[in-house]
Parts: structure tokens; sequence; C-alpha cells
């Protein structure tokens, strides 16, 4: 079975909210979800991103007032939340999480999932892109490797995986809070039976920026994005952005030692989304079968917590089965220590006070707007970039070739 691949549609737009339109829900609320345009039978729905905030637009020329859109959004309609019945810390085998972005637990349960004979939908970048795919072939669950740390795609694969429910299969969605409540809404109307077959997995979410902030800070660079075959976020717990050329080869953002802009912005929640900053989904409550993350509270030592430890929160049986027969080491973590370490599990993130100098100067350019912004820090990692590049003081790291093996795979988060 080849991955399905999912197109879209999404415009920029350089108002940032100044013109009145018809929005699907409030308007800068938008989470991206895409729930509405795949509900949208007239192709009336545009997403409108002006980077500050996404807005579901309505052309009201060719709305007919059905009313379907805003029934399917997660903004306009809530879809229900639980409390962990279980939670566990741990990781995948080997063979998986030295390849992960952390303890590999989202791999380990693919993995088993489509050995099981079910689909995977997840996201994927292709052609410079982040899109949502779906395949029920092992080797391909290494494209859908890694954090992405900025907004995908998920327009059309609603409609895929409702496809696959219909026809008696089983379908595991992993994604964000948003987007699992958007495959929940969308396949609200299935039967019950059908319903059953669907498996969801969510992310512990700090926030995600537009895929235009990311284009602007390569392309600074000199960096063309659709001529990548990859791009990593992290590494374990050294976060950074590196990109894979046609060559395999990964290269970093700056040299090592020095924390690239794009990474800075994104670890301050300086770049996201307006919706982000009010996420009725950062609470311990959640939409999914099962929620995964880093074990920021972890007991284990330095070195253990180095190589990857994931944090599992189970919210029904069928989520707690899956965390169980995954083939993953388990431990029994606190789940206060883990609440405590992961603020998106009690609140949003908090916009920066510079959020909007950031955006306002993002005219003359990402890296221009930072160093007005934020100078100190911006001129601080520019002069130690200097200093190694002159072989002044020593940076380290070596570029890595790309390795695709999985036991049967490759890398995953």
């Amino acid at each position: 079975m080849k991955i399905t691949v999912i197109s879209f549609v999404i415009e920029n737009d350089k108002s940032c909210g100044n013109e009145k339109m018809r929005t699907v829900c409030r308007e800068n609320s938008c989470t991206g979800c895409m729930a509405c345009i795949g509900k949208c039978k007239k192709n009336a729905i545009t997403i409108k991103d002006s980077m500050v905030a996404y807005n579901a637009v309505i052309d009201e020329d060719k709305c007919v007032n059905c009313g379907m859109c805003e029934k399917v959004c997660p903004n306009n309609q809530g879809a229900e939340k639980r409390k962990p019945i279980d939670w566990k810390e741990g990781w995948a085998p080997e063979n998986i999480r030295g390849r992960a972005s952390s303890g590999g637990a989202a791999s380990a349960m693919m993995k088993y999932f489509v050995e099981d004979g079910g689909y995977v939908a997840a996201c994927i970048f292709k052609q410079g892109e982040f899109v949502f795919e779906i395949t029920n072939s092992v080797e391909e669950l290494i494209d859908f490797a890694g954090s992405k740390y900025v907004k995908s795609n998920p327009i059309g694969i609603y409609a895929k995986v409702i496809e696959k429910l219909k026809h008696g299969e089983k379908v595991l969605f992993i994604g964000l809070p948003c987007q699992v409540a958007a495959v929940k809404n969308s396949t609200a109307v299935l039967p019950s039976e059908m319903k059953d077959n669907l498996y969801t997995i969510d992310l512990i979410c700090h926030g995600s920026p537009s895929p235009r902030i990311l284009n602007m800070a390569l392309e600074e660079k000199g960096i063309d994005i659709k001529k990548l075959t990859q791009i990593r976020f992290r590494n374990k717990t050294d976060f950074g952005l590196s990109s894979q050329d046609a060559g395999q080869v990964y290269k970093t953002l700056t040299p090592a030692g020095i924390q690239d802009m794009y990474t800075y912005a994104f670890l301050t929640s300086l770049d996201y989304t307006e919706n982000c900053y009010s996420c009725q989904y950062a609470t311990i409550e959640r939409v999914a079968d099962v929620t995964i993350g880093d074990s920021w509270g972890s007991d284990f030592p330095q070195k253990e917590q180095g190589r990857g430890v994931s944090l599992l929160l189970c919210q029904t049986d069928k989520g707690a089965n899956l965390v169980k027969n995954s083939g993953m080491q388990l431990k029994e973590v606190d789940i206060d220590k883990a609440i405590d370490a992961n603020h998106q599990l009690r609140h949003p993130s908090v916009a920066p006070d510079i959020r909007e100098a950031f955006f306002a100067g993002l005219d003359k350019g990402f890296y221009k707007s930072l160093s007005k912004c934020a100078p100190k820090v911006y001129y601080k990692q520019k002069v130690k970039e200097i200093l190694i590049k002159t072989k002044i003081i020593r940076g380290g790291g070596k570029k890595k070739k790309k390795k695709k093996c999985w036991g049967g795979g490759g890398q995953k988060q």
C-alpha cells in the first residue's frame, strides 16, 4: 500500500486581519485544523495566513449557508476531553529509540499498529511542505519521523480517515490536540462501530508558528526549503534546526554550540499564531486516547534522559492497550511532577512582551526583526558564531549522514 498524498490550499495574507471578512470561527482564533475545508462541498473556504494568525475565510459568493463548516470546527463545537486513567514514562526498543527525537513512543505505537493490520495518518515533510499522509506500510512509517516545530497542513486527511473507517479498517491518527479534535468532529456522524476503529494520539504542544516564518528564516540563510529532503528541529535534548539535502548530509543552521534564532523564537513562544496563547487543549484533560511528550519531570538519571524518555498519558482503555502492546519499556511516573514540568498540561504558552514588535518588524526580514526586538540574544549568538567560524573559540559537532534503518525502518519521535 503506497502512501496517499494529501494536497492543500493556504493563501498568504499580508493584511494581518485589518480587512473585514466572514470567518468560520472567531477572528484570529483559527488553529489551522482545516476541518471546515474538508466539510465544505462548495470550495468556499480559504485559510488566510498573516503569520500573526490564521483565519478560515468564507467566500460569500460561493457559500450556501449550510452551516457544516461551523458545526465541524472545534472552536465552535468542542470535542470531548478526558482526564488520564493511566500514566507511564519509558522508551521504545533501542533500534527505534536511538533514532527518535525523544523516547520513540510514537514510532513504537505506529509500528505495532500497522503490523496489527491498521493504517497510520500523521504529518510528513514532503517537497517543502508539512502535510498529512496515510499508510499501512511499516517501511514508509520512517517518513513520519521527528518533532515538527511549525504548523502542518492536514487538509484532506479527514476524508481519507473516514474512507478507511467506512471500509472497516483501523486508523491511528497522530497530530496536535486541535487536529485530533478536528478528526473526531469530522467522524462524529459515523456509526459507533466505525468510530471505535479510530485511535488517536495527541502531542503535548507548546504552540506552532506559520510555515511562512520557517521559510523566511531558511531563505535568508540561502536555503531553498523545496530542495530539502528532511528537516530536523531537535535531537533528544539538543534543540536546533538542521536540514538534509539530496546528498543525504545533515547541516545545522548555525555552527554547533550556537542556538539558531528560529529555535530561539520557538522556544520562547515568540512566533506562534494568535490562537496558541488561548489554547483550549493546554490542560491535563485531553482529547486523544493517548497523549505523548517528553518526560521532563522524570526521576531517571540525566544520562538516561539524554537518550530520550517519553511521557505517555492514557485517557481511554483502548489507548492504554495500545501503549501496553507497543513493545516499550515502561515505568510508573509521578503525574504531579509530569504536570509541573510540562506547563502545557496546565496552561497555554504566554506571549512575550516583544511579540508585537517581532511581527511588526518581519517586513524587514526574520533576522533583522529579531536583532531589533531581542538585540542582546541576537548579537551574542552572532559574535559567538563569528568566533567559532574564525576558530578563535571551538564549536564542535560533525555532519551526520542519514541512516534509514529501523528494525525495518528509521528515525522517529
